[in-house]
């Protein structure tokens, strides 16, 4: 239900150079869809309102999902301390800049420079120790990166290729680390909630911001990532209440949801989605 920013028509050449193959998981009509809202990312009162509001529940449930799967404290001062994470298509950094600050070496990357620089911009103006970067994921494949945590979130239903993209975020994530993955359901009630009612009657989103069609099940995301190394932990809806105007995370899985898979230590007998 939630918009992603990706790269403006400007970057595309250094998108087909920073892919060897030729091939990028970046959508040019995504990318000029969203470039020029990235200004408004961190105000609560604006274009973004309503992801400020399912941002919180987000947070606080990777808050507490993250150390818990690492095998760590949330109530420690720095749960995530030693912890390398990625946060990949991460906007203006309403998610990465958080965590940042459970002790993790947080680096946040997109495919929109603009929203890379107003990112940068907000963390140096609280302190925040996140880091960030113009680049798409498989930029850092080939660079041989590997990452404790990976985050990719309301990302995967934006992208030109979701095989493609999921292969180079499983490819960043070491043996034994975790993936989180936050999308849309393929459902008729994601079509009601998030195309008739977020677009056309609400209007929380430019009309064409979703493709329902291009929506992910949870049982597909798990068939894309198990060839590649990959079990599910857990998977939790994020939904809104409409009387009181709250999200929560809970079990609801009918719209947004979150899956949360780990790496196996050994891949070998693992085949890549083709």
């Amino acid at each position: 239900m939630l918009r992603k920013d990706v790269r403006s028509p400007a970057f595309q050449a250094s998108v087909t150079k920073a892919s060897p193959s030729g091939a990028s998981t970046a959508d040019p009509a995504q990318i000029a869809l969203f470039e020029r809202l990235a200004d408004e990312w961190w105000n609560p009162h604006g274009a973004f309102k309503v992801v400020h509001a399912f941002n919180a529940a987000r947070v606080a449930y990777l808050s507490a999902c993250l150390p818990r799967l690492s095998g760590r404290s949330a109530a420690a001062a720095a749960p995530l301390d030693g912890v390398d994470l990625l946060d990949v298509g991460c906007g203006a950094g309403i998610v990465t800049e958080p965590l940042s600050r459970m002790g993790a070496r947080t680096l946040g990357i997109d495919a929109a420079e603009r929203n890379v620089l107003v990112a940068t911009r907000h963390a140096a103006a609280t302190d925040a120790p996140a880091r960030y970067r113009h680049a798409l994921p498989e930029e850092l494949v080939a660079e041989g990166r590997a990452f404790d945590i990976v985050l990719s979130l309301e990302v995967v239903e934006h992208v030109g290729s979701v095989p493609m993209f999921l292969s180079a975020l499983a490819a960043l994530v070491a043996p034994g680390g975790l993936l989180v993955i936050g999308t849309l359901n393929r459902t008729s009630l994601s079509y009601v909630k998030a195309i008739i009612g977020a677009e056309y009657i609400l209007r929380w989103l430019p009309r064409g911001t979703h493709d329902w069609r291009k929506f992910v099940t949870p049982r597909e995301l798990d068939a894309h990532l198990s060839p590649l190394g990959f079990d599910v932990l857990e998977t939790r809806g994020v939904q809104l209440d409409p009387i009181r105007m709250r999200w929560s995370v809970g079990t609801g899985l009918d719209s947004n949801y979150l899956q949360v898979h780990r790496k196996r230590q050994s891949t070998r007998d693992d085949h890549p989605v083709g």
